[in-house]
């Protein structure tokens, strides 16, 4: 007996027929497609994280920023190894090219002509006094000085010989006494040739004995000053002392004229020995060494300290060198340098260090010729660390 089929009994009879797999194809199909889609994703990931590995650990900097920087890059070279030793140091003004400028007699200040900081030159004329001490001289000596004019013109023919004699003594200690209060030769020249009838006022100018900077001038117009007042303070700051504190044990090697160096403001200057003190000092219990080093710019003042070193020996064998501060620690503790790739590209390169010494570090893992970032690497370090790369290169 045959049963009549229902829309359902034969919706359920069709999907019992279908082969096992049919119904799950598309589901499989769309597994498969998103496993795909997520690879692919991961791949792109990888790239973009190792694929620029060499690009990403170059710091690029333009011309503007290496000149703010201070960067230097010099190629490695193997050079004997100075022995130095290093000592506390103090700058101090060149006595030897340091002048002060002060009154002979009791003056008042008339007129100032240099102030603080200026830069003058020889035979300037710095101040204006005025006195009546030598108002008085200057009047005696151009009575003086009319009177020898008369009797030497006359001649010993006219006039006696002790009478001769005793004009131009006269003059003689006339312009001797200017001299002694502080007129120059030229001043008093420039007074006898003069005809006005005032000339004698007891006004004169004090005048710059060097070439040099004005670090001192502690006076006011209308002041009163007395004989070794200090008016003025010149120095010629090309060149300028330092005092460095030596410990007396290794006094025996060090000797004037020998190379030394001081470290300020982050940089080492070159300079020399030039004096040795034979007396210790009673506080520190050390032996001074002075000092001549180059000051172009005037970056170096009195009373500034600095590190200071002072060779005592060379070397005998070679070794590739930088100095210290060239020499970084990266991140992971291997210590760097960072080599110039191309102009204005720099790249971290991790080296050996073998040896530090004061100021200076032997490394190896470079050749010779490399170019390598001597000053303001620190710098290009920083650059590479805003950048957020690893800051290191096996």
């Amino acid at each position: 007996m045959n049963k009549k089929l229902t829309p359902y009994s034969l919706l359920l009879a069709l999907s019992l027929s279908l082969p096992a797999h049919a119904t799950g194809d598309h589901d499989d199909h769309q597994a498969d497609q998103d496993h795909q889609n997520q690879a692919a994703v991961h791949d792109e990931h990888d790239e973009h994280e190792h694929g620029h590995g060499e690009e990403e650990n170059i710091v690029r900097l333009n011309k503007a920023q290496m000149e703010m920087a201070g960067i230097r890059v010099e190629a490695l070279t193997a050079r004997p190894l100075a022995e130095e030793i290093e000592a506390p140091g103090e700058v101090q003004l060149n006595a030897y090219a340091t002048s002060q400028v002060t009154p002979r007699i009791q003056a008042q200040v008339v007129a100032r002509h240099a102030r603080l900081g200026d830069q003058v030159r020889k035979d300037q004329k710095l101040v204006t006094l005025s006195s009546a001490d030598m108002a008085e001289a200057q009047g005696s000596a151009l009575v003086a000085y009319k009177d020898w004019q008369r009797v030497s013109k006359l001649g010993k023919q006219v006039v006696s010989e002790q009478r001769f004699l005793e004009a131009r003594v006269a003059w003689q200690q006339a312009r001797a006494r200017l001299l002694a209060y502080g007129m120059t030769a030229e001043q008093i020249e420039q007074l006898v040739r003069d005809t006005r009838i005032d000339s004698a006022d007891g006004s004169f100018a004090l005048l710059s004995p060097q070439d040099g900077t004005v670090i001192r001038d502690d006076f006011i117009v209308g002041q009163m000053v007395e004989p070794g007042d200090l008016l003025f303070e010149i120095t010629d700051e090309s060149s300028i002392w330092v005092e460095a504190r030596v410990n007396p044990d290794v006094m025996s090697q060090v000797r004037p004229g020998t190379r030394a160096r001081i470290r300020a403001a982050d940089h080492w200057i070159e300079g020399k020995v030039v004096q040795i003190h034979h007396a210790m000092d009673e506080t520190t219990r050390t032996m001074g060494v002075r000092l001549e080093i180059p000051n172009p710019g005037d970056h170096l003042h009195p009373g500034q300290f600095v590190t200071t070193r002072i060779q005592v020996g060379i070397s005998a064998q070679s070794a590739i060198s930088l100095p210290t501060n060239a020499v970084l620690r990266s991140p992971d503790g291997d210590w760097q340098v960072f080599v110039e790739k191309a102009p204005g590209e720099f790249e971290p390169v991790e080296v050996e260090l073998v040896r530090q010494l004061p100021g200076i570090a032997v490394i190896e893992g470079l050749p010779e010729g490399t170019p390598v970032v001597v000053q303001g690497a620190f710098f290009v370090q920083s650059e590479l660390a805003k950048s957020g790369f690893a800051v290191h290169n096996h």
